[in-house]
């Protein structure tokens, strides 16, 4: 696809409405443009709230497809109690009757 269009006083183009439904692309959109070969490349791009950004990190992501995978074939356990859980984690029989459970991190 592709279509001429001009340049404006500060350099404003307007994307043709095809080109900017076909990229999902609306007033406010971000996109990230680079000289590639001569030419200038627009990307559209996502934002991602700032207390959300570590899951996009490339070793979360890699945690991730880590954890996908085991998960897909399988390799998981299910637990009837946080205590259950705590007791695989620590290799223990049984519930240590000192222990609190925290509730909710502050």
């Amino acid at each position: 696809m592709e279509e001429l269009i001009s340049v404006r006083k500060k350099g404003q183009v307007t994307l043709p409405l095809s080109m900017r439904k076909k990229l999902g692309i609306s007033d406010g959109s971000i996109v990230l443009s680079k000289i590639v070969d001569n030419a200038i490349l627009l990307v559209p791009q996502e934002t991602v709230d700032r207390d959300q950004a570590w899951f996009w990190k490339e070793r979360w992501q890699k945690l991730e497809a880590e954890a996908e995978k085991e998960i897909s074939a399988g390799r998981t356990k299910t637990f009837n109690s946080v205590e259950e859980l705590f007791h695989e984690i620590e290799g223990t029989a049984q519930a240590d009757p000192d222990r609190t459970v925290q509730k909710k991190r502050s």
